[in-house]
This record gives structure tokens, sequence and C-alpha cells, in this order.
């Protein structure tokens, strides 16, 4: 009996002893970890001047002042005769000769001839050359050269305009001017010297890049309006030439600017489509106002070949004017003849150097005197 009494305590004693342990373990929350303590950085520190400075975006380059215009190609006359001294001594030697026979004009001719002034204005430059050596019978090394310089003036004309157009022929509206030429003749660059001419002349100027073909062309021709502070109108590679054409006369009219430079495209002169593209912007452009010139940019050391280049040109383009680039160079110095007399358009500027002002107004007179008396003074 006292067996059964003491199991049931123990019992009772088990059950109310888990019952207790039970009620704390539901009453008593998770221990959890307490949360980590927020890092604290270091707060930034301000810049100093100097450093905030340097990260700001690079300051637009100074506008260059170019050099003025009158007198360019006098003090470039040394560059000229460098590559033409020959021509001016050859000649003048050989009018010199004790006998001035059939075979010394022959002579003179060659030398004529070498020098890319071709064949038909040879011709004509010896034969009136050798009639008045004879009808004067002179034989004085100093009017030997006045008589050459004499026929060499006569045939450069040297009456013909060769100003640059800076007024619209509508009298409304910038003086567009057409920069056409074969790639690799220096047009772009050309293009950004014109453009540092008439800013020289004080000329407001806006530029177009309207050879969308070069990937470079666009930047080559910001870069050259930056230096002078010339606005440049462009659009992406490949876009079509006569729209950003249209645009840079549009933004030339709207900012009252005096000339509008379009530089166009020109990968090879016997391409039908670029020609046909050629004469596609000049329309676009006349939509607004005339063009007032177009000046064709020449390699002058392409010789005879360069007149091929311009006649093409011709056939598109009422070609107004000519460019001659490198002059200075390997060019012979009767290109400028020959281009001018058969294509029946003055040379205006050439080019005498790499520099931003070394493109000079053509001067006859100052022209002459470098082919025929070289570095003299």
């Amino acid at each position: 009996m006292w067996i059964w009494v003491v199991a049931a305590v123990v019992v009772a004693v088990a059950v109310i002893v888990g019952v207790v342990f039970a009620v704390r373990g539901r009453s008593t929350p998770p221990v959890e970890a307490p949360p980590e303590e927020p890092q604290v950085e270091d707060e930034p520190q301000p810049e100093a001047p100097e450093t905030a400075a340097a990260k700001a975006a690079p300051a637009a380059p100074a506008v260059e002042t170019p050099e003025p215009v009158a007198g360019r190609l006098v003090r470039l006359r040394s560059r000229l005769a460098r590559s033409n001294n020959a021509l001016g001594k050859g000649l003048l030697a050989l009018l010199a000769s004790d006998r001035l026979d059939d075979d010394v004009w022959d002579e003179v001719e060659e030398t004529l001839l070498t020098a890319d002034v071709g064949m038909a204005d040879t011709t004509a430059v010896v034969e009136r050359l050798r009639e008045r050596v004879k009808v004067l019978g002179t034989r004085d090394p100093e009017e030997l050269r006045g008589l050459l310089k004499s026929e060499l003036t006569a045939v450069l004309e040297p009456d013909l305009d060769r100003s640059i157009a800076t007024a619209s022929p509508s009298g409304e509206g910038p003086a567009v001017i057409l920069m056409v030429g074969v790639n690799g003749s220096g047009k772009t660059t050309t293009c950004g010297r014109v453009a540092r001419v008439l800013v020289a002349e004080g000329k407001n100027v806006v530029m177009g890049a309207a050879d969308t073909f070069r990937a470079a062309a666009a930047e080559q021709l910001e870069t050259w309006g930056a230096r002078v502070g010339a606005k440049v109108v462009r659009r992406g590679e490949g876009a079509d030439p006569a729209s950003v054409a249209f645009d840079a006369v549009k933004a030339g009219a709207e900012d009252g600017a005096d000339v509008v430079l379009v530089d166009t495209a020109g990968r090879l002169q016997n391409k039908s489509g670029l020609m046909d593209e050629l004469g596609k912007v000049k329309r676009v452009i006349e939509k607004q106002g005339p063009v007032a010139e177009t000046l064709l940019v020449l390699d002058a050391t392409t010789g005879q070949n360069g007149l091929q280049q311009a006649k093409v040109f011709g056939e598109v383009v009422q070609v107004t004017g000519i460019v001659l680039t490198k002059l200075d160079g390997s060019a012979k110095g009767g290109i400028v003849i020959a281009v001018q007399r058969q294509l029946g358009v003055p040379v205006k500027l050439v080019g005498l150097g790499e520099g931003p002002d070394d493109l000079a107004p053509f001067e006859v007179g100052a022209f002459v005197d470098a082919l025929v008396d070289g570095t003299e003074s």
C-alpha cells in the first residue's frame, strides 16, 4: 500500500516540475546577438581649389589673331624661289648666250616645258620673247631680265580679279564659298586657312563640314575654327553633305556672318557619283541664295595631272578661283601659268608652307620676281 502511495507522489512531482520548465521556456525570449555598431566613415575632405580646377573641363583654346594678309607673298618669297630659282637662272643663262640661234631658243622652250608651263603658252612666250630680243638687238643681262619678266607677267594676266568674294551676289545674307578638290590636295586644311585669311580681314566666318565621307574632316575643321573663333556646323560621319551645307548657310544667315565656307568631299575626281553629289550640294545651297565663289584646291606638285582634275570639277560647278597648295615644295612655277591659262580662271591664293598663315594672296609681280630673280632682293 505504501509503495503505491510513494509512486503516485513521485509521478505528481515529476509532472509539476515539467510544467514549470515548459512555462519558463515559453516566457523567456530567445537571446539575440547584439546588433553591430554602424561603421562611421571618415567625412570627405573638401578639395583644395587647385585640385578642383584640375578636374574641371579643359578650357577652350585661346582665339588666335591671324597675321595680316597684305604682303604675305613677299614675306614668303624665299620659299617660292627655293623650288623655282633654277627656272629663272636657266632662262637668263640661255638668253645671255653668245649666239641666240635656233638651238638656244629650243633650249629656252624646253626649260619652260620642264617647268610645267604647257606647250601652247610656252610657244607663245618664246615667240614673243624671240621677236623682242631680235628687234631690240639687246644682249645686256639686265635688259634681258626685264624682257623675260615682262613676258611672264603678260602671260599671267595681272589685271584679273583675284579678290575673294566676301559679299553675296544677291546683296542679302552671307557670301557662300564652296571649297572643292580631290582628297590629298590639302582641301580641308586650305578651308581652315582661308578662314584665317578672312578673319584677318575682319570678316565673321562660319564653316560647314560637308565632307562627311572622311571621319577626320569635321574634327580637323573644328580645330581650325576654334583657333580663330569661327563656328563650325557639322553632323555625324556619313550624313548627307547637302544637308550639312544647307544647315551651315542657314546658321551663317542667323548669326549675321559675312562668309560661309563649305568644305566638300573629294574622294576621286573620276567618280560620277561624287560629282553628282557636289552638284546637289550647290543646288541645295542655292535654295537660300547664290554661291558667291567656288575655289578649286589643287596640289601644285601634281603638275599637268592637276589640270585634268580641275577640268572635271569645272564640268560640275563653275570654278571661279584656284588655290595652289604646296608651291614651296617640288612644284614647278610654270604650273601657275598652265592652270590659269588652260582653265581661264585666276589663281587667287597660293600655299607656301605648313604654317597656319602660310596661305598668301597671289600677286603676279611678286611671283615673277621670285621666279626670275630667285632670292635676290
